[in-house]
């Protein structure tokens, strides 16, 4: 008689020459968050390889002025994700780099008022020069000023104009590469970032330009209306997986509850509503679940929403410093996938713009 628990046995780790890939499967075989995150390689190679999936990227933190951002351009040139819903941060601190001026490694230990009479900002273990802030805000603000005052403009939209204008000019920041490969970008707290204070520079000058959240919710949701499934990616949490979560359910409202043809979708017990959970779920944190916040909300919890699969081998979180997990998984990504997606076509976000 087969003992029902004992079905899959722990493989040990040998050492001998071997890529990242191999690393990671074989680490998938052991325990811990070693093998969460050889099952999150596994689950986006997935994701890469099935058609009629919407892959979506959750991006929060400061991880650009962490030199992670270089690694989502890598990731929207090969198409491993369609969909960026990203901090302010992420899209802008990443600029100054692509700008040239960079960042240095520094200490955590480093003393801050010190740092504060230098003109230097503080990122852990990362410095950064607030002149070099400044040169990136004013390069944003005289973006701003091209744009029209009386459109209102949803973030995907104002990002698509910015990468334009990025791009045109050599600097090849994670939006410019957005625009080069029609990849919208969602910043639903952009204001939180170098960009409030853009708006601000801009609007001192008689610039005032009109950002539509709905618009850019209903766009957002939209999305869910167009595919088959949708496999999401979250490094961290906050208020970039809050959105991304929502295409599971907020699609019911915006068909007045109808569902959507050519999605197979379920529906509440005790009303008519819709909800199409994410068919594929990763999540990289540090964060714990038991303090009730987003960035620490197991995908498990998630199922009890209706927003992610319940299927086993479809999810994985792996609690573990992104700028550790994120290289790691790219690079075994770029070992085993070596061509580049054709993904869903964006472009409909864009149909308004001039």
């Amino acid at each position: 008689m087969t003992e029902p628990y004992l079905t899959k046995k722990l493989q040990p780790i040998h050492v001998k020459q071997k890529t990242i890939s191999q690393l990671l499967t074989e680490m998938s075989r052991t325990a811990y968050q070693g093998r969460k995150l050889g099952e999150t390689v596994d689950i986006w190679e997935n994701m890469i390889k099935e058609k009629n999936l919407t892959i979506a990227m959750g991006l929060a933190g400061s991880m650009s002025t962490a030199g992670q951002w270089t690694i989502i351009n890598w990731l929207i040139q090969n198409r491993y994700i369609d969909v960026l819903v990203s901090t302010g941060a992420n899209v802008s601190e990443d600029i100054v780099d692509a700008m040239g001026f960079g960042y240095w490694q520094g200490t955590h230990m480093a003393n801050d008022e010190a740092l504060l009479k230098a003109d230097i900002n503080r990122y852990y273990d990362v410095f950064g020069k607030e002149t070099d802030y400044r040169k990136m805000e004013e390069l944003i603000t005289d973006f701003v000023l091209t744009l029209k005052t009386d459109h209102p403009y949803s973030s995907p939209e104002f990002f698509h104009l910015l990468g334009k204008y990025l791009s045109n000019k050599k600097i090849p920041a994670i939006a410019a590469t957005a625009y080069e490969n029609n990849i919208p970008i969602f910043s639903p707290a952009m204001v939180d970032s170098a960009y409030g204070e853009t708006f601000l520079m801009a609007k001192n000058q008689g610039h005032n330009i009109i950002l539509d959240s709905v618009k850019e919710f209903d766009q957002f949701v939209t999305i869910g209306t167009k595919t088959r499934d949708i496999g999401v990616i979250y490094i961290g949490g906050g208020v970039p997986k809050d959105l991304t979560q929502l295409i599971a359910i907020s699609v019911s409202p915006k068909t007045n509850d109808q569902g959507v043809t050519g999605r197979d979708g379920h529906l509440r017990k005790g009303l008519q509503e819709y909800y199409y959970p994410h068919k594929y779920a990763i999540q990289i944190t540090t964060d714990s679940p038991q303090w009730g916040g987003l960035s620490g909300c197991t995908l498990e919890e998630a199922v009890s929403w209706g927003k992610i699969n319940s299927e086993t081998g479809k999810r994985a979180v792996c609690y573990c410093d992104a700028t550790i997990a994120l290289p790691l998984i790219t690079h075994a990504l770029n070992e085993r996938v070596k061509t580049k997606r054709k993904g869903p076509d964006m472009t409909w976000l864009f149909k308004d713009l001039t």
